[in-house]
């Protein structure tokens, strides 16, 4: 069997919606587990975070799936439906819709039975949302309906894990909203950490929960987060490069001195990033070294020279317990949403 396993801890996801508890205050937390749970699992996710407030999904498919799972709390669609026929499976599942265009407004007839809605308002993102200079248009339109029971406004932060921070948008957003007296949702994991004033009614927590950190300049660990994911693998071959010869297609690592390297079996293929450079950090037998070269599909190579105890067999730790994964995807030019999503479903997957 193929030694590559993604090691899943329940304890870690569970501990970090404590932390997110502590600091939540009055706000409830809807935690994000789109895309599989961000390749964590989407059954065991529920599982871990059995004392959240809610949930927050993509899909109609992927709410309707909690539900069968037994999940009775509140479940936000984040770009809310898709066509007109899902209003009704959104009313039958008593989903929570994000509404972010006049052609849903315009659906929201076709419900049977009342729905609690977040409105969503494109406060410089630019990406979903109303336009601010037409939300006293938009606030009088969605009161016209009578089957709608609470209403949520809702803005989403493009930079509040960059120097720029969210001012820009918050203020803008906050001026209309205020006014209205109506609950709000804006915080997502960076904002939510370090703009306490925006957690408002709901927060919609998605990386932080996995045990990553949104910042580049703060660790998860001195947030409080442990990791969730932990991609473990083993040296599979070792090779002796003398000075002068390479390794990995496109021989794109060339030996300065004798250097011994071990072959890892996990690639691309498998979700490791094939753009992360020669340096990117690895852990052998738990003690830091780097890749060498090119990824390749299925193997990537990683320098043992001063790792004496390194040998056939010894455990190799690509991201996870001890190598913080957003250090990983920072050296690969991503991040570690990306990473955690990538996640191929050939890698075995253990829970702990």
């Amino acid at each position: 069997m193929r030694p590559l396993v993604a090691r899943i801890s329940l304890d870690a996801l569970a501990h970090n919606l404590r932390v997110a508890r502590r600091h939540a205050g009055q706000s409830k937390i809807l935690s994000v587990i789109k895309a599989n749970a961000y390749g964590h699992g989407l059954t065991r996710a529920v599982r871990a975070l059995g004392q959240t407030d809610g949930f927050a999904v993509l899909t109609v498919e992927e709410a309707a799936n909690l539900r069968q799972m037994g999940v009775e709390k509140p479940i936000l669609l984040l770009e809310g439906p898709f066509q007109a026929g899902e209003m009704a499976t959104i009313a039958d599942l008593d989903l929570m819709p994000v509404l972010h265009n006049p052609q849903q407004l315009n659906w929201l007839p076709l419900s049977h039975k009342p729905l609690s809605v977040f409105l969503k308002f494109n406060s410089g993102m630019n990406r979903l949302g109303f336009s601010l200079a037409d939300f006293d248009g938009i606030i009088e339109q969605i009161k016209s309906y009578a089957n709608i029971d609470q209403i949520t406004l809702m803005t989403h932060f493009a930079t509040a894990d960059e120097e720029l921070g969210i001012d820009w948008q918050w203020e803008r957003f906050l001026g209309k909203a205020k006014l209205t007296g109506l609950p709000v949702s804006a915080a997502n994991s960076a904002a939510f950490l370090h703009y306490p004033e925006t957690r408002g009614e709901w927060s919609r927590l998605g990386i932080m929960l996995y045990g990553a950190s949104p910042f580049a300049d703060m660790t998860a660990a001195e947030l409080e987060l442990r990791p969730v994911m932990t991609l473990q693998s083993e040296i599979i071959a070792m090779q002796h490069l003398k000075a002068g010869e390479g390794a990995g297609y496109g021989v794109t690592f060339m030996a300065c001195e004798v250097t011994r390297v071990g072959i890892v079996a996990c690639g691309y293929a498998d979700g490791y990033p094939r753009h992360a450079p020669t340096g990117t950090p690895v852990m052998v037998n738990g003690k830091r070294t780097r890749t060498l070269g090119r990824v390749s599909m299925d193997m990537l190579a990683v320098d043992i020279t001063n790792l004496p105890d390194a040998n056939m067999g010894s455990p190799v730790t690509l991201w996870g317990e001890g190598l913080p994964i957003e250090e990983v995807a920072r050296h690969a030019g991503t991040i570690s949403y990306e990473l955690m999503c990538a996640l191929a479903p050939r890698v075995a997957v253990v829970e702990e």
